[in-house]
């Protein structure tokens, strides 16, 4: 569905000299550098696929979705998708997507979200059975009918993403751009965004694009994940694959006994990693201990500590997903496809 090769986008920036001479100077002999805001990306997504594409402000992420959505042409390289070209064939091409910015609408802010839809359906030219079927399917995975005759000035930002969620789907798109569609959201309205989310990709096949910076959307939507930092892609697979490479630090909880004269001074002596491989905490008592299991096996400390302390409550946590992307973050990896 989604093929991108070598896909690269400069922009020009502007060089300015120091101090009042430099300003001055810039004014009759402007310097200026190319700067590869994406830089040689490639990827795939078949038919149906929701992926999760991901990585820290500043990749280049939003770059690459504007590339994708047609808004920016690239300077080199190739994006299909659909076998469209975004930018070339840009009138047909819009009429196969949708997209969904979380801080942006494209709903009337005065009109009622009934009439929106109303707006919608003729400029794309959709037809009264098609539009009817739809708004039925989407009343019922985004439970819309409570706030459909609103204005859209009037909608909380839960019932809006929502709203928006529809509206870009009126159109029956293959290709669905969400960029932060729960943020700011609180839990319960962000499950429903999330379970509509997946209703739709099962029943539509629709493929879905996905940044956001919540983990917890990449862990329930995505089994697979894209990520890019500095401009390049430094990781393009599954999460379990992920999760198996980089999963190397571990959580050990626990409730020293009261009276048994447990240390954390003493405690964190008698350890011998250091810096990121070791952290020790204490919340109200309950301490937790972040370890790097290459370095020091699980048994080994869990030895250790029951030597230091007669523990109760002991609970052993592989690492979760957020602090396994930190850490691709700061080392940026390779691909490992």
């Amino acid at each position: 569905m989604i093929h991108v090769e070598n896909l690269r986008k400069e922009f020009k920036k502007t060089i300015k000299e120091p101090g009042l001479k430099g300003s001055v100077k810039g004014l009759f002999h402007p310097k200026s550098e190319m700067i590869a805001a994406v830089d040689d990306i490639s990827f795939h997504v078949p038919k149906g696929e929701i992926l999760g594409f991901i990585g820290p402000n500043g990749a280049g992420k939003s770059t690459v979705i504007k590339m994708l959505t047609g808004i920016l042409t690239p300077t080199s390289g190739s994006c299909t998708i659909n076998g469209k070209n975004p930018t070339a064939d840009r009138k047909k091409y819009v009429k196969e997507i949708g997209v969904v910015f979380g801080q942006r609408t494209q709903l009337w802010w005065d009109l009622p979200l009934r009439e929106t839809y109303g707006v919608l359906k003729e400029i794309y030219e959709v037809s009264d059975k098609d539009f009817k079927k739809k708004m039925a399917f989407l009343n019922e995975v985004l439970e819309l009918d409570d706030f459909i005759g609103s204005p859209v000035r009037t909608l909380s930002l839960g019932q809006r993403m929502r709203a928006d969620i529809a509206a870009s789907l009126l159109h029956s798109p293959k290709v669905l751009f969400l960029d932060e569609p729960t943020i700011g959201l609180d839990v319960v309205v962000k499950n429903n965004i999330r379970n509509a989310i997946m209703e739709i990709n099962r029943t539509e096949k629709t493929t879905v694009i996905l940044t956001t910076h919540d983990i917890s959307d990449i862990e329930l939507l995505c089994s697979r994940i894209v990520m890019v930092d500095k401009g390049k892609k430094v990781y393009d697979g599954s999460l379990d694959a992920l999760k198996s490479k980089y999963g190397i630090m571990r959580e050990l909880d626990f409730v020293p006994e009261e009276g048994d004269g447990f240390s954390a001074d003493e405690f964190c002596k008698g350890v011998s990693l250091k810096g990121e491989d070791f952290k020790l905490e204490n919340q109200n008592g309950k301490y937790k201990v972040r370890f790097n299991s290459e370095k020091m096996a699980v048994k080994d400390m869990l030895t250790y500590m029951l030597s230091k302390t007669d523990a109760k409550d002991i609970t052993i946590r592989d690492a979760d997903i957020e602090e396994i992307i930190r850490r691709l973050y700061k080392e940026g990896v390779d691909d490992i496809g």
